[in-house]
This record gives structure tokens, sequence and C-alpha cells, in this order.
């Protein structure tokens, strides 16, 4: 009697800073062939967003990259890109703010949140106006700003200005200084594009579980810089529903979006917000960046489900890859194991929405730098000893009729 080799869908995020999906995908398979060399394997590596969303989205969709040049987080130029995808319709560009406004591009010394700005993200939604793209989307993740957009409306022609008519200073750190917004200056050709923002859902603009709050501290805030900075993104949702949105403002009969509290506003240090106040449309990013991949059969064609990413702790369930994936795999049945990079506070809550099983990568205690360099021979490595103890369990089922 033969039986038939094993499907194994592999579909993880990128390491940040680290590896892209594809190349974590690569190295699990890696490790899967070492214990089963004939497994059917599925590779779909998946973005959220964030770095490595351009260069995804172009290679999945017949596109190319476009090279440019644009400002920084810090103020600095730094080569960027956005990408131009093939198909039918009105021609898409993708603007991945990670490649212009990313944590990744913001020096450790530098990590003053308060201070970065998305006016690049601006410049390149610009770029993308200027090679002919009537649809944008602006992926959203792995950002060192906390500006509200405020940054980024600027370079799209929008005044900023304080109570002295003064332009405000980059950064979320001058957000409680503003009076008032000019739109006079937009780019006109906003009104006739189609700019959707793919963004965490979880994430909004103000309040408890606004962004400062949540991700402030990760980018370089003090409790005192947060407080700050959750103040100025709540002196900009003001000024913008006041002065900005009106002009966008949805079609008769349309509810007006809440800036401080809807769904995605927080989304990038609250770049949300501020793309939405010029009439983006703010959807789940899956609902999106997933389209095209026919995910949910490609994970119930399978026995076995690996996913991953660098870090599993309590944010993981709030929208992360690993999350989604097991959600979508518990609907048809499949196991599910996580790897990850680290794991940390609040991992557990994982088990809730699916994952079977989780487990680290590193195999000692080791500097970042080292971690980050050797992650894609680690990922191989746990691969493997995580196939060969279900290998050991499912030979040990064998031997006992009564587990089965």
């Amino acid at each position: 009697m033969t039986t038939r080799p094993h499907r194994i869908a592999v579909a993880p995020s990128g390491f940040k800073e680290s590896l892209s999906a594809a190349r974590v995908a690569e190295a699990i398979a890696a490790g899967v062939r070492r214990v089963i060399p004939d497994a059917e394997l599925d590779l779909i590596p998946l973005v959220d967003g964030g770095e490595g969303t351009a260069e995804a989205l172009a290679l999945a969709g017949g596109g190319r990259l476009v090279p440019c040049t644009a400002t920084g987080p810090v103020g600095d130029p730094v080569s960027s890109h956005f990408a131009l995808l093939g198909g039918p319709g009105p021609l898409t560009a993708v603007v991945e703010m990670a490649a212009v406004a990313g944590l990744a591009l913001v020096p450790p010394d530098r990590r003053h949140p308060g201070a970065t700005t998305t006016y690049g993200v601006g410049e390149l939604i610009r770029a993308a106006l200027d090679a002919g793209a009537r649809r944008i989307l602006v992926g959203c993740g792995d950002s060192g700003t906390s500006d509200g957009g405020a940054g980024a409306l600027q370079a799209l022609g929008a005044r900023l200005t304080d109570r002295h008519g003064r332009e405000i200073r980059p950064g979320g750190g001058s957000l409680h200084e503003l009076e008032h917004i000019d739109p006079a200056g937009l780019d006109p050709r906003l009104a006739d594009a189609d700019l959707l923002v793919a963004c965490n859902p979880y994430n909004v603009l103000c309040g408890k579980r606004g962004v400062a709050r949540v991700f402030g501290p990760q980018k370089g805030a003090t409790p005192a810089e947060v407080e700050l900075l959750s103040a100025g993104l709540e002196r900009l949702a003001a000024v913008l529903t006041r002065d900005l949105a009106p002009a966008f403002a949805p079609a008769s009969g349309a509810t007006a979006l809440d800036l401080r509290t809807a769904p995605g506003t927080g989304a990038s240090g609250g770049l949300g917000a501020g793309l939405a106040s010029v009439g983006a449309r703010l959807l789940p990013r899956y609902d999106v960046l997933l389209d095209g991949l026919d995910l949910d059969a490609r994970l119930a064609r399978a026995d076995f489900v690996i996913t991953a990413e660098g870090a599993l702790d309590h944010q993981t369930v709030r929208g992360k890859i690993p999350a989604e994936v097991a959600r979508r795999a518990q609907a048809a049945g499949i196991p599910v194991l996580v790897l990850a990079g680290t794991i940390g506070p609040g991992a557990q809550d994982v088990r809730a929405v699916g994952v079977d099983a989780y487990s680290a990568i590193l195999p000692a205690p080791m500097t970042l730098g080292e971690a980050i360099g050797r992650s894609s021979e680690f990922l191989a490595d746990a691969t493997e000893r995580a196939m060969r103890i279900m290998a050991l369990g499912t030979r040990l089922t064998r031997l006992d009729p009564l587990a089965a």
C-alpha cells in the first residue's frame, strides 16, 4: 500500500530587518525537506503592508518596481521605490510606507517619533500620480513615525500652520501647536484618484488604545513623549475634521469617518487618519493584500500549515500574519505551527485563534546582529527539529492503538 506525500503549506511573514517573506518560506522549506524529502510544499510568502509589500505585489501582479529618491523619516534623502502593477483597469501603484518612512530607516540614535516624518510618503504618492497611476494602494506597516500623516499631507500640498501662521515643524512632537490646515495647495489629482490604505483595523488614532500609547515606546518615545504625541494626535484629528475632511466628504447619506477612533486611523503612526482626511478608503489589509492568492483554498488542500514571524507576543493576535493564517486554517480544520524569532509575553493567546503549537528558532543566547545574520540558518534548523518531533509523535501514535 502506498501513501501520498505530505502536503504542507508554508505561509509566513517576513522577519523585519532580516529576511523577506519569500526567504523565510524558502528556509522553512529547506528544513522540511531534511525530514520529509518528498513533501509537497506550497510556498505562500505573505505581506502585511510593511517591508517588502511593493516588491511582493509587483511580482504577483506582473508589475515592476520604480526606483526613486524621497525624504526619509529623519529628513535626509533615501533611496526608495513604489510599484506599478500589471493587469487590466486603471494603472495601479503600490506605495509601501516602510520603504520611505519605516523604522529600519531611522538610525537607532535618532529614534525619536516626535521628530520623524511621513513627508516621503506624500512624495511617493505624487510620484505615482506623475507615472500615470489613478489607483494607489498605500501599504501600512513597520513605520518609524507618529505624525498622523501630517508630513504626507504637507508633501501633497497642504499647509499646516500654528497660531502665528507659521508652518509647523516635522514630526508628531509639534502637532499640539497645530492651529489650521489650508487645503488650497493640495494636488488636484487626488480628487480623481482612488486612494486605498491597507491597514490593520485594530489600530486607532486616539484614546486608551491610541497609536502613540501602543506603539510610541517601540519607536523610542519616553512616557512624557507618549503623552505629548497623544495630545498632538488628538489636536490633529480635530483640525483635520474641521479644515480638511469636509472638502473630501463622502457621498450624501454616507457616514463621515471618525478620525479619532475609526478602524485603521492609527495605522503607521496615524498615517491612516491623515490620508483618510483627503478621501482615502481605509481597508482591512488582508482583504486587499491577499486578493488573488486564493489563500483559503490553498490552506484547505494542506495536511499541515507552517507560518512564521519575527516576534510572537500579545500583539500577534491583533492582526499579525500568523494569526490571520491560523484563523483561516482553523476554519478548514488544518493544524498550524508558528516559528518565531522571539517569543514574548502573551504569545499563548495565539492558541485561541487556531495555532496548535509554536516554537522559537534561536538555539542559544546571542547578539541581535548574529541572530539577524544567521536567521535563515536558524529557521531551517528549527523547522527540522519541529518536523522530527512531529515524526516521533506519529510513530508513538502508531505504537499505541488507544492514542488514535
